[in-house]
Parts: C-alpha cells; sequence; structure tokens
C-alpha cells in the first residue's frame, strides 16, 4: 500500500521501479474515492472499468515505462473536457447523457504518458460559479471542512486532490475556476499562458480567450510535469504559445534571484478580508525574506476589466445550445439570460475594448518580474451561501474573484499556490502572476516559496484518515 497523498512523480518513481503496479495504484485510488467521494462530491463520473483497463495496458507495456512521464500515475479529467465514450456532462441537465465521439487532445496526450484515468470531476453548471454546486454534479465539498464549498468551476478537481483521492487533475480557468478552487482547498493550481494548452479539436478557443485547461495538484513539481505532458498547440488553434526552452520540470530545481515583484493587496470591488490580508502579508515578507524587492503599485484591473468580463463570460455560456432553458441552475441561468441579449457587432466591439485594457495592464506590469496579489478576496464560502440570490449574482461574483479574472484577459500566466489557514481551518491562497508566456520562471518562484511553506505534508480531516 502506498500514501494517497504522495505526489504524482514519486508515485511514478515507485511504479517505474516496480514497487508498486499500476493494478495497486488504480484500485488503492478507486476504494478511497469509493469511500470517501459520496460525501465530498468530487467526481461527477468515477470510471473504474477505464481505469483498470489502463493499468491492465501500461502492465502489458512495462517495457516502455521510463519513456512515459506519467507511468502508473492516476488522474482526473474535469466534467467539462470532452472524453469519447464517457459522458461529458458540462454539469448540466441539459447534457445529463451526453456522451462525446471523440477525447480532446489533452485526453490524448494524459493517455499516451501513461497516466491512468480515475473519472470526471464535478463543475457547476457550464463551468459557470466560483462555488461547485446548484447543477447536474454533486457539490464538491471542501476537504478541510465540509461545511464549506471547494470552490468552482474546477472544484470537484481542487478537492479530489486535496483528499487524496488522485495525484493529479485537469482543471480549466475562465476568470479563475482553476486558482479560485486550488486557494481554497490547499493545493496548487496553474492557469497556463493563453495558446499554451489546445482546446482541439472541438473547438480553437472558450470565452473570447479567456479560458484554458490547466493542471491541479499537491506541489509545484507536479503542476510542472503535468504541464510539460499536456502544453502545445494543435494544428490550426488560433494561440500558440512560444515553446519553452527547457523542460518546465527544471523550474523547480532554479532559484531566482534579486527579483522585482509588484504587489496589489486591495480592489475597489470586494473588502479583503482581514485573515486573507495577514496571509498576504506574511507571503509578501517570506519573499522579501528571499532577498526580492516587493513593491506595491496603484493599479486594480479587476475594476478595469469588470464590465469587459460580464459580458464575455455571459455571452460563453449563453452560446452552449440547450434543448431546454429552463433546466439551467437559475444562478447560472442569470449569465445565459443576460449574454443572449448581446448583439454581435456589441460582441466584436467588446472584445476590441478588453484587448486594450489588458494591454494597458500588461504594460503597467512590464518593469515587474512577477506579481503578487492575494488569491481570493475571502476564503471559501459555506456550501450555498454564495450568492445571495440568482438575481445578484452578477453583481456579487466580482467581489470574491476580483484578483483572478483580470489575467484571463490579459493571458498571463498565473499560479495559486498555499499560504496559511483562517481560524475556521480552510486554507488561504497566494496568487502569483507571471510575465507573458512566462511559466518556467514562474514555476521557480512558486517553488522557492513553497520549500518555506512545507504545505503538502498537512492532511484535511477525513472519516477513516
Amino acid at each position: 500500500m502506498f500514501d494517497p497523498f504522495i505526489e504524482a512523480w514519486q508515485l511514478r518513481e515507485l511504479v517505474v521501479k516496480g514497487e508498486l503496479r499500476p493494478r495497486e495504484v488504480a484500485e488503492s485510488y478507486l476504494a478511497r474515492i469509493e469511500r470517501l467521494n459520496p460525501e465530498l462530491g468530487a467526481y461527477m463520473t468515477v470510471t473504474a472499468d477505464r481505469a483498470l483497463a489502463d493499468a491492465e495496458r501500461l502492465e502489458a507495456s512495462r517495457a516502455n515505462a521510463a519513456s512515459m512521464r506519467l507511468y502508473g500515475v492516476a488522474y482526473s479529467l474535469k466534467d467539462l473536457t470532452p472524453t469519447a465514450g464517457i459522458r461529458t456532462t458540462l454539469g448540466s441537465k441539459n447534457y445529463a447523457d451526453s456522451i462525446p465521439p471523440q477525447d480532446a487532445v489533452i485526453v490524448q496526450r494524459l493517455q499516451r504518458a501513461g497516466g491512468i484515468l480515475l473519472g470526471k470531476t464535478s463543475t457547476p453548471e457550464f463551468g459557470g460559479r466560483p462555488t461547485t454546486e446548484g447543477g447536474l454534479c454533486p457539490t464538491a465539498r471542501n476537504p478541510w471542512n465540509r461545511e464549506y464549498n471547494a470552490g468552482g468551476s474546477s472544484g470537484g478537481a481542487a478537492a479530489a486532490v486535496a483528499a487524496g483521492l488522485g495525484p493529479l487533475a485537469e482543471g480549466s480557468d475562465g476568470g479563475g475556476s482553476i486558482r479560485g478552487p486550488a486557494s481554497n482547498c490547499g493545493v496548487v493550481g496553474l492557469k497556463p499562458s493563453r495558446g499554451r494548452i489546445t482546446y482541439a479539436p472541438h473547438r480553437g478557443e472558450a470565452w473570447g480567450g479567456y479560458a484554458t485547461r490547466g493542471p491541479i495538484g499537491r506541489s509545484v513539481r507536479d503542476v510542472a510535469t503535468m504541464l510539460d505532458i499536456v502544453a502545445g498547440p494543435a494544428t490550426g488553434d488560433p494561440y500558440w504559445a512560444p515553446p519553452p526552452t527547457r523542460p518546465f520540470e527544471e523550474a523547480v530545481r532554479v532559484i531566482p534571484k534579486n527579483l522585482r515583484l509588484a504587489s496589489i493587496a486591495t480592489s475597489k470591488l470586494g473588502e479583503v478580508d482581514p485573515e486573507v490580508a495577514t496571509a498576504f502579508d506574511s507571503a509578501c515578507a517570506t519573499m522579501r525574506g528571499f532577498g526580492h524587492r516587493v513593491e506595491p503599485i496603484e493599479l486594480d484591473p479587476g475594476a478595469m476589466l469588470v464590465e469587459c468580463t460580464r459580458i464575455l463570460i455571459c455571452v460563453g455560456i449563453a452560446a452552449i445550445p440547450v434543448t431546454n432553458p429552463e433546466w439551467i441552475d437559475p444562478v447560472v441561468r442569470e449569465m445565459y439570460e443576460f449574454g443572449r441579449k448581446v448583439s454581435g457587432a456589441d460582441y466584436v466591439n467588446l472584445v476590441a475594448t478588453m484587448h486594450n485594457i489588458a494591454r494597458t495592464i500588461v504594460e503597467r506590469l512590464e518593469p515587474y518580474d512577477a506579481l503578487l496579489t492575494p488569491a481570493m478576496t475571502r476564503p471559501a464560502m459555506r456550501n450555498g451561501s454564495f450568492p445571495s440570490s440568482p438575481e445578484r449574482y452578477l453583481d456579487e461574483l466580482w467581489t470574491w474573484i476580483a484578483f483572478e479574472y483580470p489575467f484571463n484577459a490579459t493571458g498571463q500566466p498565473v499560479i495559486t499556490i498555499p499560504a496559511g489557514f483562517s481560524r475556521a481551518g480552510l486554507p488561504i491562497g497566494l496568487q502569483i502572476v507571471g510575465r507573458p508566456n512566462g511559466e518556467f520562471d514562474l514555476l521557480a518562484l512558486a517553488a522557492t516559496f513553497e520549500a518555506t511553506r512545507p504545505w503538502r505534508d498537512l492532511r484535511p480531516p477525513l472519516p477513516g484518515d
């Protein structure tokens, strides 16, 4: 038996050495999911047969183990990501029985790398909430305190990693949907640069270029390894991030020196919780302790982009074909109905406005090696508490995610790493924003911070553990 909280790279080493069999990995995680998922709601669909088939295939191809970056490592996919022969519900009653005809390219890459697919993780309907609840999928509960939500829209993915229901998870992020859940659940989440990970073959982009897929793991090294596997465009993609000159995993062995870091601690959109502010101040002090300069700057990118983001994301939700709009979760239906009213001309003009504002933000940050902000203005919300009503959703949403969505607009890479706890025992995350296409340097900085905070050794209080 092995520790279910093992990091992915360590698990691979055990399997490659023959100290564990792929089937043991699959069976162990499937048993843990069976025990804990009914209460946590991390998985929408458990693919037990697929996991065992993946393990059998890997044991038959053991001669190739050393060449597979994920040989014998279990992972999950968000239930927005198309999987051939496995239902992909988008968290919606309108897609409850939908089975895509082919895999997304990212799914193909993870399988070729030797991964074992455990299942599809819970998401709010169409990825439209910062909490995972209200749609077809089960509520994704926070493993640290199950009265609170794991976050959204990759809430199931973050909860699965935090609870030891698999060491790696694929998520997607159109306004904080990887970073928010990672912050809430005390794991590492990376939103890569625009164009770093393809959406092929089903679409070229999502939400006007706001959304991207990305990795969630227990450590910066695991996230970097998964990025190495899934990164790269597919032919015909509208955006192509330049390929790295070195594998991303090598970044964790680099120690950045004498960086100039910007910091933003407040936003007009929402008051920052005092416990979040305290954790952020401590994180900035840690960065100064490394010898980096941390300079507060006058910039509120959330306020600059809120109107563009409101419309662009709502149009993205409204563009999804549905059989019956009345089946849509009332909160997400507010976005759907708002987006349906936007004309094509207004949308095109708004995309141009968004790009112009994003350019201004990137130019303002150009003198700095990275930007530090709180991940979210508050720790995780209680289940069922957000928003206060469906009608208030499009006003209240931005108060919580004010630091996140601006960098979907700019397309910069962003990572969220654990930085503290609230008095209620809930994790609080630090957000680090890198230079455009600067994942390598971003991962190096995150890894040095992580080394001073051995968070991955901490475990949430789960039944039977």
